[in-house]
């Protein structure tokens, strides 16, 4: 049976977890091993998980961990350079010409560690066996709205944060609202798990939707009716053939167009459909305004679930699940596949 060693994130802003203490019982009633690392930032308390069976560990003490052991995070390690010689699930962002997740091939080559990118966990059909997609389309659309909302009053979005549920998050947002017409907003990706997040989310604050996906798209653009709603959101993961949605001519172009709510966010891709902006926003300035007159402002932050992390955390725990408990067969299956994507990447390291 395998190892399974839970870290503590070490990325600003993030308190999620992809195992919660019901689903580490699972496993050890199954026969694996669970260690799991004290946090200081973990939205799920560690009791639960001491009370599971557990073995709980000193925080941020992976690199120490037995060299059997499967290393499991959601967002990026520190980076350090230091070789890895663990497996490791996380996500990696490394296999799209994002220059840092090159760096991180290096890294896994020169420890002879391996990479299970959970981006990439997918079954026989190519389907991903576990999104966090919903609630960053939900927190995404949310943090579009407060950045309309700013330019509405002449300024640019604030700082966002963490908030306990949905239900909080709704209602701090009816506040920044408060007063103001509601604008229209154009969701691309609208039929996936991102999209439904994003629409249900513009439902709930009443703005009117425009749901778009890919019979909508297929045609290749241009895609002028993007320019004609207040708030574009994108909700499509960049792969080779992802038609330009917001050429780098937007800018300057006739629009209603202020914000562009890029919750895909993968802006060194290659395949990135948005070209008006080439880096990602964060938690303390989420809004990057890229022109003035007309204001366009876009906000890509690449960890939106964590705004709400007891949800998004439970909910992706779950759907990653099936596949931990399979984690004692790393040669087929969707750890099978994941590997094979990582054998062909470093290929060319």
């Amino acid at each position: 049976m395998a190892h399974l060693w839970v870290r503590a994130e070490q990325r600003p802003n993030e308190e999620r977890v992809g195992l919660t203490p019901e689903g580490a019982a699972a496993l050890i009633a199954a026969g694996h091993r669970v260690s799991i690392e004290q946090s200081s930032v973990r939205a799920i308390p560690i009791h639960g998980y001491a009370t599971a069976g557990c073995e709980i560990v000193p925080e941020n003490t992976w690199p120490e961990a037995p060299a059997d052991a499967i290393v499991f995070g959601l967002k990026e390690l520190p980076e350090d350079g230091t070789p890895l010689p663990h497996r490791h699930i996380m996500f990696g962002h490394a296999y799209k010409g994002q220059p840092a997740g090159r760096e991180l091939l290096k890294r896994f080559k020169a420890g002879g560690g391996t990479l299970y990118d959970l981006e990439y966990l997918v079954d026989e059909n190519g389907r991903r066996v576990a999104a966090f997609g919903y609630w960053a389309g939900y927190a995404g659309a949310a943090v579009s709205l407060q950045c309309w909302a700013a330019q509405q009053r002449g300024s640019i979005a604030g700082p966002v944060g963490v908030h306990g549920s949905s239900k909080d998050l709704i209602a701090a947002l009816a506040e920044t609202l408060a007063g103001l017409d509601r604008p229209r907003a154009i969701v691309i990706g609208a039929l996936g798990r991102v999209g439904t997040g994003a629409a249900d989310l513009c439902d709930a604050m009443g703005v009117a939707v425009t749901k778009w996906d890919m019979a909508e798209t297929a045609h290749g653009g241009p895609f002028p009716e993007i320019l004609e709603h207040e708030i574009f959101l994108n909700c499509i993961l960049a792969m080779p053939g992802t038609p330009v949605f917001v050429p780098e001519t937007a800018k300057r172009d006739e629009r209603r167009l202020s914000v562009i709510g890029d919750i895909a966010c993968d802006p060194t891709s290659d395949f990135s459909p948005i070209k008006v902006y080439d880096r990602a926003t964060d938690w303390q300035a989420p809004a990057l305004r890229v022109h003035d007159a007309p204001v366009l402002d876009v906000t890509a932050i690449d960890n939106l679930p964590s705004m709400l992390p007891v949800e998004s955390s439970q909910d992706y725990a779950a759907q990653l699940l099936p596949a931990l408990l399979a984690l004692h067969d790393l040669e087929t299956g969707v750890w099978g596949r994941a590997k094979a994507q990582f054998d062909t990447h470093t290929a060319t390291i």
